[in-house]
């Protein structure tokens, strides 16, 4: 049972180990679920959020009510009197509560211009996001380039080694001298500087996805898994325009100020108006025991000192009139330009889909083959190897450019247009 026992529990050991290191290894996350993240987690998009807060709890200030005001009066009391033991046998007692009335809604201007400065505020947290969102895509996109220039860079090394170990055979049968097959090692640096770049930049990469996410994981247990490559957007430079006009958060939020601008001059032109002052009072004046009276006071306007404050926010509105049109015509010119920028890539990339990155292998493996036979010569080789790399990494970078110009179009429209 013994002897037995010991390869038993010797598997079983393995196996859990095996099964713990899997439950270790982190499962690469995909854009949702970054994007998730960093809704849930970011700090500046959380910070960004207490304003919209700060500016509904202004609402409640602004619908407030005036508070009435409460007069108690005791006059002419009696110490000194011929009565001593009843001072206030002949006094004057009074109580009294006024009200001041606001007129032309004013505490309803005041609320909707609170109501309106909220929509600013939530307009301005929508296009923080926009901004985030922009430079977090970015950060998971060059991941993605960092990757698949890593992957490309192993994959080299991997089918050069190949061809040197066929150098070497050829070196020991004689068939080829030793200053070519030292050459063709030698063109191996090259390769591992390639591997070595690209590993720096996808930790480089990662780092800047993981500030993004607010996320403390180690940079070598974080990974990211999504398609790196393109596909032909059917898009339409009309349609986009469209989109962003209602779609851009920074110009609703333009329109929107413009909007808080004309209740503002509405609410000055209401605090130009006078309020009276409604009071009721009761009280005793001997001889009478009881008496009952209401007032009013109403301010008399014969000078306006609300003027300045009529004229600041009627061109506060000629401003954001400005404002808002300018915003529109950047609005446009973004969408226009991060298309054709969008296009310029596409047409960048077609040709080496359709026939380089094809013509590169073919080109790389009938010059390999042809050395190795004597046919071609090693100048011919080296340069076919290298030809093979510059067009496979050239065309990474030109999804990478693609991947970014629909991250810059998706961020000109204000929405996600292209995936």
């Amino acid at each position: 049972m013994k002897r037995h026992g010991w390869p038993l529990f010797t598997g079983l050991f393995l196996v859990s180990a095996s099964f713990a290191q899997t439950i270790a290894t982190p499962r690469a996350i995909t854009w949702q679920e970054a994007e998730s993240r960093f809704r849930a987690n970011n700090p500046t998009l959380l910070a960004g959020q207490v304003n919209i807060d700060e500016a509904r709890a202004d609402e409640i200030t602004a619908y407030l009510r005036p508070n009435p005001n409460l007069n108690l009066t005791a006059d002419d009391l009696g110490f000194f009197s011929y009565t001593p033991f009843q001072p206030t046998a002949n006094a004057i007692l009074a109580g009294s509560v006024d009200y001041l009335h606001e007129r032309k809604h004013k505490r309803e201007l005041r609320l909707l211009g609170a109501q309106k400065a909220t929509a600013v505020a939530i307009s301005t947290q929508a296009d923080l996001e926009r901004n985030l969102l922009f430079s977090l895509r970015d950060a998971f996109v060059r991941v993605l380039l960092a990757k698949s220039v890593v992957q490309l860079a192993q994959e080299n090394i991997t089918y050069y080694d190949k061809e040197i170990e066929i150098s070497r055979r050829r070196l020991e049968a004689g068939a080829m001298a030793r200053v070519d097959f030292q050459r063709v090692e030698l063109q191996r640096v090259q390769y591992e500087a390639d591997l070595a770049a690209a590993r720096v930049n996808l930790r480089t990469a990662k780092i800047d996805l993981l500030q993004f996410l607010h996320d403390r994981t180690p940079v070598d247990e974080f990974d990211v898994n999504e398609s790196f490559d393109y596909e032909e957007p059917a898009i339409k430079l009309d349609e986009m325009k469209s989109t962003a006009i209602d779609a851009r958060p920074d110009l609703r939020g333009a329109q929107q100020s413009l909007e808080m601008a004309r209740v503002d001059h509405r609410l000055a032109e209401a605090n130009g108006s006078a309020d009276p002052t409604w009071a009721a009072d009761i009280g005793r004046q001997p001889p009478l025991s009881f008496y009952a009276g209401v007032s009013v006071s109403i301010p008399l306007r014969i000078f306006d000192k609300n003027q300045g404050e009529k004229l600041k926010t009627q061109l506060d509105i000629g401003k954001n009139e400005k404002l808002r049109d300018a915003s529109e015509t950047s609005v446009l010119r973004d969408v226009e330009s991060a298309y054709a920028s969008l296009q310029s890539t596409l047409g960048q990339l077609r040709p080496y889909k359709e026939r380089y990155l094809k013509e590169a292998v073919d080109v790389r493996e009938t010059v390999s083959f042809s050395y190795l036979h004597g046919a071609s010569s090693l100048v011919d080789f080296l340069d076919a190897q290298r030809a093979y790399r510059d067009t496979q990494l050239s065309y990474l970078n030109l999804v990478g450019a693609y991947l970014s110009a629909a991250n810059q179009l998706n961020f000109a429209v204000g929405r996600e247009v292209i995936r």
